[in-house]
């Protein structure tokens, strides 16, 4: 099963149109079986994922909004008016059932940020995949670490039990060293290092033009993630392969201000 999560910059940038055919390319050279979206769209009849999910075709796609990031406060430009900000998920098999999780948010003002968990109709039986994207800013430090506890908890709920592992893609604003992790990682793996990918890899590069450099925390980190967990007690992950995609430029401009994380897993 070959698992993606990327932050696509929903229309950040002022030229999310010339990158959304680089995102599109991107996802149908990998050829993934589950996908999960950060900062995608929806708007104007449409949603993002629903977009890819047609471009790869016969995969199928969920969106829920989400309030991080907020969304610009008036419009930076006409194109980002009345379109929301959200999570989401892309599968090749069905996806059986949708649930919203609101995440703890006592700093930051306004709505909570969301977590999706969908239940996937894989052929072994019920795949539980949740999407999230939590807090960054060091002025709410404390909401990242209770957003990191509440998907911890949602990861290890005894009802996502079954056959197949319990996947959480998303981009967590934090590296694996980092304390912000450490209650996801108490009960979840991190694929990528179970895979051997490059421990030098990083989500968030100061190399590129579009680079948010005032994310001094989580630049030149790898701070999107897929983590997983056994379905059942006893049994083992195996994770073949990990890489990072979406990092070459196209006519001059990369796909999104994130590379993509691919791992690749024995389920």
């Amino acid at each position: 099963m070959r698992a993606v999560t990327w932050n696509v910059w929903w229309r950040f940038g002022g030229a999310w149109r010339e990158r959304e055919p680089a995102i599109a390319d991107v996802l149908k050279g990998l050829d993934p079986d589950v996908v999960g979206l950060v900062e995608t769209w929806s708007g104007e009849g449409i949603t993002q994922p629903q977009l890819l999910a047609d471009d790869l075709a016969d995969h199928h796609a969920a969106f829920v909004p989400t309030s991080l990031p907020p969304a610009p406060d008036p419009p930076e430009h006409s194109s980002q008016a009345g379109v929301e900000v959200g999570l989401g998920l892309i599968s090749r098999w069905p996806i059986l059932t949708t649930e919203v999780h609101d995440l703890p948010h006592g700093q930051r003002p306004g709505p909570p940020p969301a977590a999706l968990l969908a239940t996937l109709d894989h052929p072994r039986g019920p795949l539980h995949v949740i999407v999230s994207c939590i807090e960054w800013e060091p002025a709410y430090a404390a909401d990242q670490l209770a957003q990191s506890e509440a998907l911890a908890a949602l990861a290890a709920d005894p009802r996502l039990d079954g056959d197949l592992p319990v996947l959480l893609l998303g981009d967590l604003n934090a590296d694996v060293s980092q304390p912000d992790l450490a209650p996801l990682l108490a009960v979840l793996t991190d694929t990528w290092s179970l895979a051997g990918g490059d421990p030098r890899a990083v989500t968030l590069s100061s190399a590129l033009l579009e680079a948010p450099l005032e994310a001094t925390k989580q630049i030149d980190r790898r701070i999107d993630h897929i983590l997983a967990r056994p379905g059942r007690k006893g049994a083992q992950l195996t994770a073949r392969r990990a890489f990072l995609a979406g990092t070459e430029a196209v006519n001059g401009r990369h796909p999104s201000d994130h590379f993509a994380v691919v791992v690749d897993l024995d389920v």
